[in-house]
């Protein structure tokens, strides 16, 4: 996602997109431990995402 995009959502339908980067996280970090997971680089960009989304709902709650 884009971060212009992420910064005009408000603060519920960020939270809904954490959420879903965080099931995502969880689903990666399972394949990769199973050997499954063919591209690795998924999870730093993941882990990245999830970590500007808390950063704009941080920004915005104050």
């Amino acid at each position: 996602m884009d971060i212009k995009e992420l910064r005009d959502q408000d603060i519920s339908a960020l939270n809904e997109t954490l959420m879903g980067l965080l099931k995502e996280h969880f689903e990666l970090r399972m394949q990769h431990r199973s050997a499954q997971l063919e591209d690795s680089s998924k999870l730093g960009k993941v882990k990245r995402s999830i970590a500007q989304v808390k950063t704009i709902i941080r920004q915005k709650q104050s």
